[in-house]
């Protein structure tokens, strides 16, 4: 089945490749790849494959002996065996951690395979992510295990259903090895399952390739591996624009300043756009350091990601973010800083004031623009582009936010909202929008209390009596934080269930007024209203999504598979490649599924107590308990 995929592998030819094949743990300078092998597990055997994402490389559905092609796709995607023509590599780049300069790092678990032809002459580089060792595992062991993978594996082809730009994931493959981790850093090591993940992009070059280069940073006194190695950056800008940005190569051939400032352009408008494709489905990436940033404008390196549930625009998703660096609303200002460190990367072959320059004029403009073309889309304003849209964004935002409303649900019921509403339709639309807000439980989870009080005590007294040690250590935010959580908690205790439904529909009365006046004008617009009627239901409910990867559906699918039935993923995949639509077949082919005894016995208990709710429901209350890092 896999004897079909052609291989070119144009980046090691364009590249410097390490003379190297030392696969320990080493500083690799003057390279941009190294090769190496991917290390053998015990017992592979394929969890799900992503056909639409294989098809990319030419890869059709098993016409006959689907075990057989499934056997063949574990063998060779676990790094097992090799395909003819791969050659096996990893990538040396440095990055930017939580604002801070790392110095190398590189790809510590994923290899490059190498280059496919795809049918229609396309060229995919796909990559193994946890096949072993390589030069940048540093202390760690190469391997990923079960869940991050599963996590990885669907999101990254929920992305791209979705219509967001993404790295893809065509295979998840797991097996009998074990690796020790300690989930969330507590002293609790436990083993898990080795998988490895077949990703697939036209390159998975990030704005950290082009750190290699820098010099001793004056904060961290790190450096790139390749120091005054300015001729590896133009081999790389020359590799980069001819192969991924031909247009600009072609318009600016004779004037490498003019074609690098045009690459520089492109590259700030396409990451402008990209966060705000994830800022309108409520998408946190969660590490969004220099090294995690695509060249060519794609969503990279799924870890601890998380989609939006109760809108709250300084949701943190990754556990580990203890400072809200990397929260919901501060994705625009950190993609714009991380730009500003890939300009610096390009001196000399780009000066910074012309780098500067740009990324002044175009990212907050293109974001800008297209956060609120996509927000028009996704409340049905397809007639009209009014200045007040932006405040009715922000108002509507603002009513999700203080009614505590799930963010995707909330987006997906407004398409049946009528502007010939009587009063009766009204209230039953505002109790289907407030069916969607957070119930007294919910928000007492929410603002729970989460400092020991005798810690908030010293801190706040050492706010009053050394104020300037308070302000170096940082923590102003989180004790600000802090102190809200407890007056909400407070005020959380002398709050009924009557009284909180009361007051959020208030809150979104107000707002649909406002809506509807909006709605009125496009109305008014129009010579046909049915028809308009009818394009802007269309519009909507093609921007926005019925069903997302939320975490509580993701930890259902990788309790299964921890347990040995992979159903589970199988099916949270197809649910994801339609994520528009309602999914009634899906939902016969999963009872028929079940019914066929596909559930194994081992994964019951967790599925009975924890699969019962339809997948677009907002998260039950044990999700609030989920952590990821």
């Amino acid at each position: 089945w896999l004897g079909a995929l052609r291989f070119d592998n144009l980046a090691l030819r364009s590249l410097p490749v390490d003379a190297s094949e030392d696969a320990g743990p080493r500083t690799v300078a003057g390279a941009c790849f190294s090769r190496v092998r991917p290390s053998p597990l015990q017992n592979p055997r394929l969890v799900a494959m992503s056909l639409p994402a294989l098809a990319l490389l030419g890869l059709e559905a098993p016409a006959a002996d689907r075990e057989a092609a499934e056997a063949e796709a574990a063998l060779y995607f676990s790094g097992n065996q090799l395909l003819a023509g791969s050659e096996p590599a990893a990538h040396c780049y440095c990055g930017h951690q939580f604002g801070s300069f790392a110095g190398q790092l590189g790809d510590g678990a994923a290899m490059y395979l190498g280059e496919v032809l795809g049918p229609r002459g396309e060229r995919w580089e796909i990559q193994l992510k946890g096949a072993g060792l390589t030069p940048f595992s540093r202390q760690a062991d190469g391997r990923k295990v079960l869940r991050s993978s599963i996590r990885e594996f669907l999101c990254s082809e929920a992305m791209f259903h979705l219509g967001i730009p993404t790295t893809r994931a065509g295979t998840c493959v797991t097996s009998d090895s074990k690796v020790v981790r300690d989930i969330f850093y507590d002293g609790n090591p436990k083993n898990e399952r080795c998988t490895v993940v077949l990703r697939i992009a036209s390159t998975f070059l990030r704005f950290g390739s082009f750190e290699i280069f820098k010099p001793p940073d004056e904060y961290t006194g790190r450096k790139g591996p390749s120091v005054n190695r300015n001729d590896i950056r133009i081999q790389m800008l020359d590799y980069v624009i001819s192969t991924f940005y031909p247009e600009i190569q072609e318009a600016y051939s004779d004037n490498s300043v003019q074609r690098n400032a045009a690459f520089f352009k492109e590259i700030t408008k396409r990451t402008a756009r990209l966060v705000a494709e994830w800022q309108c489905v409520g998408f946190c990436h969660g590490v969004l350091n220099t090294d995690n940033m695509s060249i060519v404008g794609l969503t990279i390196d799924y870890g601890p990601f998380g989609f939006m549930d109760r809108y709250d625009p300084e949701h943190i998703c990754n556990g580990s973010d203890n400072t809200g660096r990397y929260a919901y609303n501060k994705q625009p200002e950190v993609c714009r800083w991380n730009l500003g460190k890939l300009a610096e990367a390009l001196v000399p072959e780009l000066p910074l004031e012309i780098s500067e320059l740009i990324l002044e004029e175009e990212y907050d403009a293109e974001f800008e623009k297209h956060y609120l073309q996509k927000m028009r889309k996704k409340l049905g304003l397809i007639q009209l582009e009014l200045e007040e849209d932006s405040k009715l964004v922000s108002e509507l935002l603002e009513t999700m936010h203080l009614t505590g409303g799930d963010f995707t649900n909330i987006f997906y019921l407004l398409s049946s909202f009528s502007v010939d509403s009587d009063a009766s339709n009204l209230e039953d639309f505002l109790e289907d929008l407030t069916s969607q807000c957070a119930s007294v439980e919910e928000l007492k989870v929410a603002f729970k209390p989460q400092m020991d009080p005798r810690q908030l005590s010293m801190m706040l007294m050492l706010a009053q009596s050394n104020p300037q040690l308070f302000a170096l250590m940082g923590t102003k935010a989180n004790i600000n934080k802090e102190l809200e959580r407890i007056e909400q908690s407070s005020k959380l205790q002398q709050l009924t269930a009557a009284d909180l439904l009361s007051r959020n529909k208030r809150h979104w009365k107000e707002w649909l007024e406002k809506y509807r006046v909006r709605l009125q004008k496009e109305i008014e617009s129009v010579s046909d209203a049915n028809a308009w009627k009818t394009d802007r239901v269309k519009v909507m409910n093609s921007n926005n999504p019925k069903y997302i990867l939320r975490n509580y559906i993701a930890q259902n699918a990788i309790e299964a598979a921890e347990n040995g039935d992979f159903s589970e993923v199988r099916n949270v995949l197809k649910l994801l490649e339609n994520p528009f639509q309602e999914a009634e077949r899906f939902q016969e082919e999963y009872e028929e599924a079940e019914e066929e005894g596909a559930t194994a016995a081992a994964a019951a208990c967790a599925q009975e107590t924890r699969s019962r709710l339809p997948y677009c429901s907002k998260p039950p209350l044990w999700a609030s308990e989920l952590c990821v890092t």
